[in-house]
């Protein structure tokens, strides 16, 4: 597919993705949630303490630090090609975290704990390289907030992601009203969202015997969601 048949190729996927940003919650939700409940109970205290300082300091590191870096942004090339530089770098991506997910997840508590912050690294990189691929330039401050949103849309609950995903398709008039610094940006509320749905999948990397499995497919999984909204959040910019 070339020129304008694969814009609008790309536009239907768009059109698909929306509508399942908007779904109301539904009873697997509910269900999930009892489950997440119950794996949370046999995680000891120190690791639940350990999870949310990381995704705190993941979450400063995007806003205030200068930790993570990308190429220049794409410029004058046509949606094609930024779609398939997405999908190179996606699979890059998932297959680095499914690696460290497995070997992370074998090794039960101990080592499924050092998973966490070398996953979010991996996620964080992937939609940096991502803005740079659809031409939006991170050294933005309002773009690394656009960056935080999408990780939000990914890894939230469903009420929440209805929410986020109103603030990104509404983001040219909603970035009007963002705070000059990132300073003043309540990024707290995020990390707690982020860090309450994570858990369901995550958790369980952590318990003996089911961790190398549930660790690699989990990662496989978390990867895939990402770049999916990554590339279609950038596509409502662009189309």
């Amino acid at each position: 597919m070339q020129g304008i048949n694969y814009d609008e190729f790309a536009r239907t996927e768009l059109l698909h993705w929306q509508e399942k940003m908007q779904k109301e919650p539904d009873l697997f939700d509910k269900i999930s949630k009892g489950a997440q409940t119950r794996i949370n109970k046999l995680i000891p205290e120190k690791a639940h303490r350990m999870i949310t300082s990381t995704i705190q300091k993941m979450v400063e590191a995007v806003l205030f630090g200068a930790k993570y870096t990308t190429a220049t942004p794409l410029a004058d090339v046509p949606l094609l090609f930024r779609d398939n530089q997405m999908q190179e770098r996606i699979l890059f991506y998932r297959h680095s975290a499914v690696a460290e997910g497995a070997i992370t997840g074998a090794g039960g508590i101990l080592l499924g704990l050092a998973d966490f912050p070398l996953l979010l690294g991996i996620k964080i990189k992937l939609l940096f390289d991502a803005a740079a691929i659809y031409g939006f330039d991170v050294k933005e401050y309002k773009e690394r907030l656009y960056i935080l949103y999408i990780f939000q849309l990914t890894f939230s609950s469903r009420s929440k992601r209805k929410e986020t995903f109103s603030i990104l398709r509404n983001w040219d008039e909603y970035s009007r009203t963002l705070p000059s610094s990132p300073e003043e940006f309540d990024w707290r509320s995020f990390q707690q969202e982020y860090r309450d749905y994570i858990d369901l999948a995550k958790m369980a990397q952590l318990l003996p015997f089911v961790g190398a499995a549930v660790g690699a497919v989990a990662n496989y999984k978390l990867i895939n969601q990402l770049g999916e909204s990554a590339k279609n959040a950038y596509r409502m910019r662009i189309l």
